[in-house]
């Protein structure tokens, strides 16, 4: 079967090294990819975006599944379009894609159908929102209710912050028209946790829980990002909390858009808190989440394909247990200086060559290839992977890994999964 991936990062990269294990792969092309896909994939000059190109390359070339990646792709009704071709293809439609696009329907739909998540307000101008923040309890949490790359979410710890922040997103359209309208939330305390699960609108299959590491700097400060690190399987979601996320949490959303007359398929991705009083929504994606999707599908011994395939055909029900490995993986994200702000691009990498190790992919998310030498092409360059039989274990290979890698102005948190193992060594 020939495969086709929209998009360029590390989840990418990922999707197309997992995919490529399957024995039903014939080829793989990636629009547009980077210089690590084309390692391994053909890569085509489509941005992913440009659903109308996309549609016609995969009748062209008789494309047998087309896997989404990036958000916005998704938000724009790639699916659809793809759909009215016949054209078999991995991800949800643009109406249940809203649940990522838009801050605000996925918070009243929480509501609607009881869905645990924090109190909220939705804002559409400046002043009723700066208003509103003087008879509030900080911290509170302020989104964009657009598409912000992972960035769009800011933790205002005093009415200053919180001020800054709204005319940033309003009025200074720091995030474009993602800003048009805010949501303001409260203050959740807990341990974050991803949950990833297939679901083909009828049945969902949860893959197993990591953890992301949203801000720049280690010690979980500075702003927030796409994602600096991930590790999988978490320490804090068990058994019966994993069952408890099932039935209040995944189970609801699926059962709602039903409700809704929308059919979900694809993956969907539900960042947790896990409070004292249980998990709580914080937020939906609805496509693998980047850079969860690089710690937990090393994990996975099941056949991607088959459980696409499954998904895509409303089969999964009749789809035995994912099989995983019982080991632990880490992946640390190296970025540009700068990231998530300005940052420049053509830095060439050195090491690369020296960082080839069966349990310890290195996945590419903004390089390429220029004279035959890599280069920077992104703010998130490369997430190092480690596996091993523990998260320590994992973690020291990841690190390892990384310190071999360089290029000028290179960043990457020094605590990855530093909290998971300081609770363990503290039991």
């Amino acid at each position: 079967m020939k495969l086709l991936i929209i998009g360029s990062g590390g989840r990418e990269h990922a999707l197309a090294w997992k995919l490529k294990q399957s024995r039903k792969v014939d080829k793989i092309f990636c629009a547009p990819g980077n210089g690590g896909i084309a390692q391994i994939a053909k890569c085509v000059n489509i941005p992913a975006d440009n659903i109308r190109s996309l549609v016609d390359f995969a009748q062209r070339n008789k494309i047998g599944l087309t896997v989404v990646g990036p958000e916005v792709a998704l938000a724009k009704g790639i699916v659809d379009e793809f759909q009215k071709k016949r054209l078999k293809i991995f991800g949800p439609e643009k109406k249940a894609a809203q649940l990522e696009s838009s801050k605000v329907f996925s918070k009243e739909f929480m509501k609607k159908y009881h869905i645990p998540t924090a109190p909220f307000r939705v804002f559409s101008t400046v002043a009723e929102a700066i208003g509103f923040c003087n008879a509030v309890e900080f911290p509170i949490v302020i989104k964009a209710e657009g598409l912000a790359a992972g960035k769009g979410v800011i933790i205002a710890r005093d009415k200053d912050e919180a001020v800054r922040s709204i005319e940033n997103i309003m009025l200074k359209k720091v995030f474009g028209n993602a800003g048009k309208r805010i949501v303001i939330e409260s203050f959740l305390r807990g341990q974050e946790a991803s949950i990833m699960a297939f679901t083909d609108g009828k049945t969902v299959v949860p893959m197993l829980s990591s953890q992301d590491h949203k801000q720049a700097y280690d010690g979980d400060r500075g702003p927030n990002t796409g994602g600096m690190g991930a590790y999988c399987p978490t320490t804090i979601v068990d058994d019966d909390l994993m069952e408890q996320i099932r039935d209040y949490v995944l189970l609801p959303t699926i059962n709602g858009l039903h409700q809704e007359g929308i059919t979900y398929k694809g993956v969907l991705y539900v960042g947790l808190m896990i409070t004292e009083s249980g998990p709580k929504v914080v937020e939906y994606n609805c496509r693998f989440g980047d850079p969860e999707t690089q710690a937990v599908l090393p994990l996975m011994k099941t056949d991607l394909l088959e459980v696409m395939m499954a998904t895509v055909n409303q089969k999964l029900a009749s789809l035995s247990a994912l099989d995983w490995r019982h080991e632990s993986a880490a992946c640390v994200v190296m970025a540009s200086k700068g990231y998530p702000a300005k940052y420049q691009k053509g830095i060439k990498i050195s090491g690369l060559q020296n960082a080839t190790d069966n349990a310890c992919p290195v996945f590419h998310a903004g390089t390429q290839k220029k004279d035959n030498q890599w280069v920077t092409s992104g703010g998130r360059v490369l997430g190092v992977v480690g596996i091993d039989k523990n998260l320590k274990l994992a973690l020291n290979r990841a690190y390892k890994t990384v310190n071999k890698v360089r290029f000028q102005g290179a960043m990457f948190r020094r605590d990855i999964g530093a909290k998971a193992l300081s609770k363990q060594e503290g039991t």
